[in-house]
């Protein structure tokens, strides 16, 4: 069974900035507290189908996820699907135009795969709103302390 959290927010910008922030990989550290690095790895620019590989942080330890871009409309929609031996996982962002800029919103799916990630299901499930959270406070941080174009 699927682990699931969503989460959206109003941020004081226009669509194209937070896509622009989100859709460039270099800049993840800067905003998901766990991730050490998330790399393209196709040549190109980022499309439907472009390779990633996420670094990110469990402990002490660094661990990696093979990733693939799924969903891609410019200032619209962004949506990655990683996985490894322990779990599927799917990261997906919208984002609406409104009256005071853009309401962006992040899901996120978990699909365990191998017995520790099931046993150890109900505290991820509890860790992930607070991640989530966290994470989008920071786009929102840096979003808005952007100048406007």
């Amino acid at each position: 069974m699927a682990l699931h959290y969503e989460h959206s927010i109003d941020v004081a910008r226009p669509p194209g900035d937070a896509f622009a922030l989100l859709d460039d990989v270099s800049k993840t550290p800067t905003w998901l507290t766990r991730c050490v690095k998330l790399e393209k790895l196709d040549g190109g620019p980022i499309n439907v189908g472009t390779k990633l590989r996420y670094s990110y942080k469990e402990g002490r330890r660094v661990k990696e996820m093979d990733g693939l871009v799924t969903a891609r409309v410019p200032n619209e929609r962004l949506t990655y699907r990683y996985a490894d031996k322990m779990a599927n996982v799917t990261v997906d962002f919208r984002m609406v135009s409104g009256a005071n800029g853009t309401r962006l919103t992040h899901a996120i799916s978990i699909e365990p795969k191998h017995f520790m990630m099931k046993l150890f299901s109900p505290l991820i499930r509890r860790a992930l709103p607070k991640q989530t959270l966290d994470a989008m406070e920071k786009v929102r941080a840096l979003l808005e302390s952007k100048p406007a174009a």
